[in-house]
């Protein structure tokens, strides 16, 4: 789960790190009253889970209650890369001497955390490992042992840390891994981390993402879901009990089982198309869930063909073609599907898929069958639309 700034910076505050101070608000009268509080200057900063924020104009600068109003209402309501502003975190403006840069995140090809900081930061980590390699520290933290202190006084060093700041970054590095892990996050960033002019190191952005798995151990926490700030079809998956992530290509993806998905993704990639999403029926999936799938993946206008990979287990193919024969029933979908059945009930479904001679479903007995045939309806698909 993705925290909003506001709320990354909550939990960095619960840990002792320092945040600059700031209130949150959903009008502009919020805005006006919270600006009251803190004192001019303040900054306006949208609160959604994507970044390029400041260059969509999403980050002001207000440095009157006019300025504010003006800002404020600009931003509320604000589509950035398709993520509408809700919320504002209205924060005191801060001096700043430098900027760094500090992570700890999985690194689940290491099986560990890794702790990165660079004195190079407001910029894109990977602009800095390009440009600056030699001011990005990056170490990994040993499970049982944790981040001790001279680990983290190494990697501030390391990372170009100035030296009478060294001390401080080390306890700021510190405190961002206990949040990584007595939190159970999987990412805990800060960029900027900050050098103000009194040379107090301070965290100006927040970026965490929490372990969804975890959250039942931390009740304090599950407050900080917020749908609103979901993509919408994100949004209604979540709220129908539906595994989908939302990706940038134009072929619809349903399978049972997160590893059958991811590995149909990347045989869809590797076959020259480009998935739009990724959804896991799970296991045991009915024809109900089958049909609510196929809606959901349909609601994207992106998407120009679909596949479906099932491999029955739990999951019996023939609920699968109950479920693609319902949707058809109910959306009556102009798109073509691919469908490749496999396991379970596998040839009680696809007699059932043949009998019901859907328009424009297509099987497949092999999955880079199925691919390279979704691929090539996709594109024939694009063509005509160009062509029209």
């Amino acid at each position: 789960m993705d925290l909003l700034e506001y709320q990354g910076k909550e939990l960095f505050a619960r840990h002792g790190l320092a945040v600059s101070r700031g209130m949150t608000a959903r009008s502009v009268e919020d805005a006006v009253a919270a600006a009251a509080g803190l004192g001019f200057p303040v900054v306006v900063k949208a609160q959604v889970l994507i970044g390029g924020r400041g260059k969509a104009g999403g980050v002001k600068l207000a440095g009157s209650e006019e300025e504010l109003r003006e800002h404020a209402g600009a931003i509320l309501g604000m589509s950035i890369r398709g993520h509408v502003v809700h919320t504002l975190w209205i924060e005191r403006a801060s001096e700043i001497a430098s900027e760094l840069y500090a992570s700890v995140l999985l690194d689940r090809s290491a099986k560990a955390p890794l702790v990165m900081f660079s004195s190079e930061g407001g910029i894109e980590i990977e602009q800095v490992a390009r440009e600056h390699p030699d001011k990005l520290a990056r170490e990994h933290v040993d499970y049982l042992g944790g981040l001790q202190r001279e680990q983290a006084l190494e990697i501030a060093a390391a990372g170009g840390a100035p030296e009478d700041l060294r001390e401080a970054i080390a306890d700021a590095l510190c405190c961002l891994y206990e949040v990584f892990c007595q939190e159970e996050a999987t990412l805990t960033e800060i960029n900027p981390l900050i050098i103000t002019p009194e040379r107090e190191v301070r965290a100006l952005d927040a970026k965490v993402t929490l372990d969804d798995n975890a959250l039942f151990r931390h009740p304090e926490n599950q407050g900080y879901s917020d749908l609103e700030s979901l993509d919408p079809l994100e949004r209604r998956a979540r709220e129908e009990g539906v595994q989908y992530v939302g990706l940038d290509g134009d072929i619809g993806i349903l399978g049972n089982g997160a590893g059958l998905v991811m590995s149909t993704l990347d045989v869809v990639a590797q076959a020259g198309g480009r998935p739009a999403n990724f959804l896991d029926a799970g296991g045991g999936a009915d024809a109900a869930k089958i049909e609510q799938a196929a809606s959901l993946i349909l609601s994207n206008p992106a998407v120009k063909a679909v596949l479906f990979n099932i491999f029955g287990g739990i999951t019996r193919c023939d609920e699968v073609a109950k479920g693609l024969i319902a949707a058809f029933e109910s959306l009556k979908p102009t798109l073509p599907f691919v469908v490749r059945l496999d396991g379970t009930n596998a040839e009680q479904g696809r007699e059932l898929l043949a009998e019901a001679q859907l328009p424009g479903v297509h099987s497949a007995q092999t999955m880079d069958e199925a691919a390279a045939l979704v691929v090539e309806l996709a594109r024939s698909a694009e063509n005509v639309g160009s062509a029209r």
